[in-house]
């Protein structure tokens, strides 16, 4: 593990693997590198190719955290990575982490080489929208009550568990992996995706360098639709759709499109 410090003083903690051209990842919600759900591998994968920084994002396992949240601090987090890599780095960032790439790379377009992304989550369909500001507004009271599990569950179950399953999920031994980043959704779902989580067609389209947008044949139907709008709205992106991949999209299929696309 390595450490950098961030602008505001804030440690941020990761694993730096490979040499060549630097790729940055970044995780979705409350995922990190004590519980990783498949960004270990992938940089296991890309290392050959790349200098692969993995990190921790603020408030996430061996990462500090300095309140007052912003997203300017995340992208703040996402340059100093880039000047310890050398100056520059393609990105690569899965579900809300995508949409945290994605404002790296607005913000910084001499920085950020390539942005890739995989199922940002965002949803232009109008139910949908409307059970985002209650999942929103629920999860802000849950977290300002210091309800961290219920605020985990609450998570859960608005992606597709039942009750019954989350009960269950809270006796596993990694649920205090979970529960203990459990404050970073309202970084990832209130402050990144807005309010009612509607396809940011405005800007998406400032994004000035070579973009990838993927979603997963077999994932949520609203993710292909969102991914084609978002590689219609940025001016030098491609669209692609990995073969039966879900959300939780497999290393083994990710990593060649990646290295295909960030070596090109």
């Amino acid at each position: 593990m390595r450490t950098i410090t961030s602008k505001d003083g804030t440690t941020i903690a990761f694993d730096q693997s490979g040499t060549g051209p630097a790729v940055i990842l970044v995780d979705g919600a409350l995922q990190y590198r004590a519980f990783d759900q498949g960004m270990a591998e992938l940089a296991n994968r890309l290392a050959p190719h790349f200098t692969v920084l993995h990190y921790d994002r603020r408030g996430r396992g061996d990462s500090t955290d300095t309140p007052p949240y912003a997203v300017e601090r995340e992208i703040e987090d996402i340059e100093a990575l880039i000047n310890a890599a050398g100056g520059s780095a393609c990105v690569y960032g899965i579900s809300s982490g995508a949409v945290l790439a994605l404002e790296a790379a607005i913000a910084l377009p001499g920085k950020v080489r390539k942005l890739a992304m995989y199922e940002a989550p965002f949803n232009d369909d109008k139910a949908a929208r409307q059970s985002w500001q209650a999942y929103t507004r629920q999860l802000g009271e849950l977290l300002a009550a210091g309800r961290k599990g219920d605020a985990v569950g609450l998570f859960m179950m608005l992606v597709g568990a039942t009750a019954e399953q989350v009960n269950e999920v809270r006796q596993y031994p990694m649920w205090p992996l979970w529960e203990a980043v459990a404050p970073t959704l309202a970084y990832d779902h209130i402050a990144l995706l807005g309010e009612d989580a509607a396809v940011p067609t405005e800007r998406a389209a400032r994004v000035s360098v070579p973009t990838l947008v993927m979603d997963g044949e077999a994932s949520f139907p609203f993710m292909h639709e969102t991914a084609l709008a978002l590689a219609k709205a940025i001016p030098n992106a491609q669209h692609r759709t990995l073969e039966g991949q879900t959300h939780e999209v497999e290393a083994a299929a990710l990593a060649p499109v990646l290295v295909e696309f960030f070596s090109d």
